[in-house]
């Protein structure tokens, strides 16, 4: 894993789990608040806004598995790791443009501009 890998894993990482944890533990109120009030808006409740954090947490423990472990098999790991967080980003960004701004979407169009990079560059 080169430096810049580190760095975009390192910063990715950081990001989802952070966010994560305020959508499944709801320990930041203001953002946790925010956050929800995104989602009953795009017709989603509570429990999807808990689902979408649990994936983000596996996602981002996924990609840091080679950072951990240093096993090649953890290659495959992070990839798959980076894959669903691409996959997170762009429905952020397809909920953000349909009901939001691009404005709002800017967190989810960096969240998935960094992961695409993991996945081609290959973790």
């Amino acid at each position: 894993m080169t430096i810049t890998q580190t760095i975009i894993t390192s910063l990715l990482a950081a990001f989802f789990l952070f966010a994560s944890s305020i959508k499944i533990l709801g320990w930041q109120k203001m953002i946790f608040t925010t956050q929800l009030a995104f989602f009953v808006k795009y017709g989603l409740n509570r429990h999807w806004m808990f689902a979408v954090g649990v994936l983000e947490f596996v996602s981002a423990i996924m990609i840091i598995t080679p950072m951990l472990v240093g096993a090649s098999t953890a290659t495959t790991t992070a990839l798959i790791g980076a894959a669903l967080l691409t996959t997170v980003s762009m429905g952020a960004i397809a909920c953000h443009l349909w009901f939001d701004t691009w404005r709002d979407g800017v967190p989810a169009m960096v969240t998935f501009g960094l992961s695409v990079a993991l996945v081609l560059y290959g973790v």
